[in-house]
């Protein structure tokens, strides 16, 4: 498939944004459930959700740049009941609510508490957004991802590995910017998400090794035989079909030879995985203020590779009869 980089950033962006939501309300839970050493650190939620409502709001602006008419966009919601992108449609901005009152509440301190569970768990306004906040996120996961594993001819996204290594890479993603924002606002809770964010890369790692794994052992059920309703043996192809280029060729084929999407593959292994960790359990080591940050910036200029090469990586049926001459 032809790799839309408004769609990969929408992608990187919104998923960084979930996660960086989901790692800013593990760390409230934990303070307040008393699993943390640390005291809750208030101070850290009004400004991070405001960084993850920028992030979510950047990726659904850079939406608009991949629809032919933009002022239709909001027919996309009315066929939610059989569309996976009306329904991220829809949970996107429910979702982007939840974190705009979550920062709200946090920075007007709004925080007193409403009732306690098993008197462990004092329960505030904050902790039932927070909570309302991640369903919507993991809810947001399954539309984004679903929109591509629910397409049954792609092969290399009809897979749960697609939701998996979608809501991973969001976590991951999201835990590296909460240790980077932390380490920026000299907040001691830099170990806390380092060490999540580490889990998460490392999982995802291991998710994706096992697809690019499958992907490449697929057996698909289209050929250049069925493409052209030919039952022979040896056929093979002379000429695209066209004097020139047509939105076929343009579309559905991304026009990179195999060793360059080799290329991309083992620079998005690297700069997703290797040298994030790596760079974290360094600023563990040396108490470094920077370093999450660079490991961050990394990471994230990794997802987009990764994110290009999962779509380019995707064969279209119609690819079969255009082949490589495309």
């Amino acid at each position: 498939m032809h790799p839309a980089f408004s769609v990969i950033f929408l992608t990187t962006l919104i998923g960084a944004g979930q996660g960086l939501f989901l790692a800013l309300f593990t760390s409230q839970f934990y303070s307040l459930a008393n699993l943390l050493h640390s005291p809750q650190t208030a101070e850290l939620y009004a400004p991070g959700s405001l960084l993850a409502l920028l992030l979510l709001g950047a990726g659904l602006l850079a939406s608009f740049f991949h629809l032919g008419h933009p002022e239709r966009a909001w027919r996309s919601a009315t066929q939610w009941r059989t569309s996976w992108l009306s329904r991220e449609v829809i949970v996107l901005p429910a979702f982007m609510s939840m974190v705009m009152l979550y920062g709200i509440v946090h920075y007007f301190g709004w925080t007193q508490t409403l009732f306690v569970i098993s008197d462990a768990l004092p329960v505030d306004l904050s902790l039932i957004i927070g909570t309302l906040g991640t369903l919507l996120a993991f809810a947001l996961f399954i539309c984004t991802a679903m929109i591509y594993a629910s397409i049954k001819f792609l092969q290399e996204w009809h897979t749960p590995l697609t939701l998996i290594n979608y809501t991973l890479f969001g976590i991951a993603s999201g835990f590296m910017l909460a240790a980077a924002l932390s380490a920026w606002m000299n907040i001691e809770l830099v170990a806390f998400f380092g060490a999540w964010a580490v889990i998460a890369t490392l999982l995802a790692l291991l998710t994706r090794v096992i697809s690019l794994i499958r992907n490449q052992r697929i057996r698909h059920k289209s050929s250049i035989q069925t493409a052209l309703g030919i039952r022979h043996n040896h056929i093979k192809q002379s000429t695209m079909g066209f004097m020139g280029g047509s939105f076929n060729t343009r579309e559905f084929f991304h026009g990179r030879s195999d060793s360059a999407l080799k290329i991309i593959k083992y620079f998005f292994i690297l700069m997703v995985f290797v040298v994030p960790v790596a760079l974290i359990l360094v600023s563990y080591m040396i108490q470094s203020p920077h370093l999450p940050m660079l490991a961050f910036a990394i990471q994230f200029l990794g997802l987009i590779a990764e994110r290009y090469y999962f779509f380019a990586d995707a064969r279209h049926p119609q690819n079969l009869y255009y082949q490589n001459i495309a």
